[in-house]
């Protein structure tokens, strides 16, 4: 009997990549990545409109192209036949989301609203809404509302209802002209099936959807008084334009189209997955299965995701949602709001020519160079202590107000003295993250780490493992989210009944891990208590000066 095979699809900030994964042991038998052509809109729109500091937009077909170009290449460099792919997982950033017609055609692809950026696809990072996110925190904690406790106390930035806050103020008209707002991931699934669907993992995260657990038997949105009070648009907006079927995590949404299987070289009726958040699928590819297993997924950004079978009202982390991440659990999201981002900043606007001649001469590039450096350098030696907030904080604080900071800096300080030092700050950041988990009673027993981070760079997960005083087991695939994925798409297709069993076949770690060097650890430890003494000054009230500096751009 032939082999059966699942595709995963995880999207991301920058490019979309596609695995084929073997059924029986996830192991991945091709792959293709697909950067966006229009990367991220940040400054202007295509057609020039200038857009807003804080902004982050995409272009819906950049999306449509991975499927179409992917897809097809896996198939190419496999040579495994159509009849053979049982099924299809997809993933995607989130709250990463666009207004649409009855259709299910993207608004900002109408000439009528082109030059109108709230007609265009907001990305996770747009935090040009965290005004309207400080509003809806201070009306949820004069109202008593009941939901934000399930949500770290704060409403984030980065979430869909402070974004479509946004729009409802500056922009109505797209509210109006608009059917739905979709989640990307939900729009790609329509894409696929001609099915509108609703995660019910991504509504529970980035929209605030409660199951009976968290209102006493009632589930929904946030109240409707409590959205009329902030605007009369956004009430009408949630209650009216976030439809599509609810389906749960491992759910077939259906079947793929006759047209888009012909597109895309595969068979029609193919089972296609719920969509899923990208971070979140993670968890079982590394082979997590149980509560008390705590995973980095390590990237742009960071997401820090843990189970367990308790509901905690945790302070400052991102949600906690009834079979969210895991079924049979509450999962809870935290996470950083930048990491490979803070590496990638540096290197393109801090790190002088010659660095750059000298890694070319190494025949390396130049994080592999700075690493190489750093990694040369006791804990401690670089004489700096940075703060991790160069996209704001989303964990503990949920602030996209609060900004980056080193201090320490002299005329001795060199280039891999900061790279290290950003890198041990985004250490600090998840130790303080694990802190508050632990503190509001959920129990960090494990900790897991994948991303291509995790996977190519040895020195900064001995550094985590130092910081964190934790053992660090690695997931074995470098795409830990579309292989997480694709076993949903498993699921999907009936290869296995659960999640769980699909986790035990498919999900593996690497045989070594990395453990804390004792030494390193202490001196780690008088660094953080400073970290912490920073991190409170700075960003629990103490000084303002961040934004205070911020307002005079």
């Amino acid at each position: 009997m032939a082999e059966k095979y699942v595709i995963g699809l995880d999207y991301g900030t920058l490019s979309g990549r596609a695995i084929l994964v073997n059924v029986k042991n996830g192991g991945t038998v091709a792959r293709s990545v697909k950067n966006y052509a229009h990367g991220v809109l940040e400054k202007a729109l295509p057609d020039g409109t200038p857009l807003p500091a804080a902004w982050a937009l995409a272009v819906p077909e950049d999306y449509l192209e991975v499927l179409t170009e992917t897809i097809p290449e896996l198939l190419a460099r496999s040579g495994v036949k159509a009849e053979n792919i049982v099924g299809i997982g997809l993933d995607a950033t989130a709250s990463t989301f666009l207004p649409v017609d009855r259709g299910g055609v993207p608004l900002c692809e109408k000439a009528e609203y082109a030059a109108r950026p709230h007609a265009w696809m907001k990305l996770w990072k747009h935090h040009a809404a965290q005004t309207q996110a400080d509003r809806m925190t201070a009306l949820a904690h004069e109202r008593d509302e009941d939901f934000l406790k399930w949500y770290g106390g704060t409403v984030n930035a980065e979430w869909m209802l402070p974004k479509l806050l946004q729009i409802a103020e500056e922009d109505p008209d797209i509210c109006r002209e608009a059917d739905c707002f979709m989640e990307a991931g939900d729009w790609l699934v329509m894409r696929l099936t001609g099915e509108r669907t609703r995660s019910m993992g991504i509504a529970g995260y980035k929209l605030q959807y409660r199951k009976a657990w968290t209102q006493g038997g009632e589930e929904g949105y946030p109240p409707g008084e409590y959205l009329r009070s902030l605007s009369p648009v956004l009430e009408q907006t949630v209650m009216e334009k976030l439809g599509g079927r609810p389906a749960e995590l491992g759910e077939a949404a259906g079947g793929l189209t006759p047209a888009m299987a012909k597109r895309l070289g595969l068979k029609a009726g193919t089972p296609v997955a719920a969509a899923a958040i990208d971070a979140h699928v993670a968890t079982p590819s590394v082979g997590i299965c149980r509560p008390g297993e705590l995973l980095m997924v390590l990237g742009t950004s960071c997401c820090a995701l843990l189970c367990s079978e308790r509901a905690a009202a945790v302070p400052g982390v991102f949600g906690i949602v009834k079979d969210g991440i895991l079924p049979g659990y509450y999962g809870y999201e935290a996470g950083q709001s930048s990491v490979g981002d803070t590496f990638e900043w540096f290197v393109r606007n801090c790190v002088p020519e010659s660095y750059v001649r000298e890694a070319e001469k190494a025949g390396l590039d130049i994080h592999r160079y700075l690493t190489e450096k750093a990694g040369r350098l006791r804990a401690g030696e670089s004489g700096l202590l940075a703060l991790d907030w160069w996209n704001g904080n989303r964990s503990c604080l949920s602030d996209a107000g609060l900004k980056g900071m080193i201090l320490g800096l002299d005329l001795a300080t060199r280039p891999e003295h900061i790279y290290r030092a950003l890198i041990e700050s985004c250490a600090y950041g998840m130790r303080t993250i694990m802190e508050v988990f632990e503190a509001g009673g959920v129990k960090v027993e494990r900790v897991y780490a994948c991303g291509g981070i995790a996977k190519k760079n040895p020195m900064m997960m001995q550094i985590y493992a130092d910081v964190l005083e934790r053992e660090i087991r690695i997931g074995s695939s470098d795409q830990g989210s579309a292989l997480g994925a694709a076993m949903f798409g498993a699921v999907a297709a009936k290869v296995y009944p659960s999640i769980l069993e699909a986790t035990r076949a498919m999900g593996h770690t690497e045989p070594d891990s990395y453990r804390p060097i004792p030494e390193n650890a202490a001196v780690y430890r008088r660094l953080y208590q400073e970290y912490t003494v920073l991190h409170d000054y700075f960003g629990r009230g103490g000084n303002d000066v961040m934004k205070r500096i911020r307002c005079l751009r």
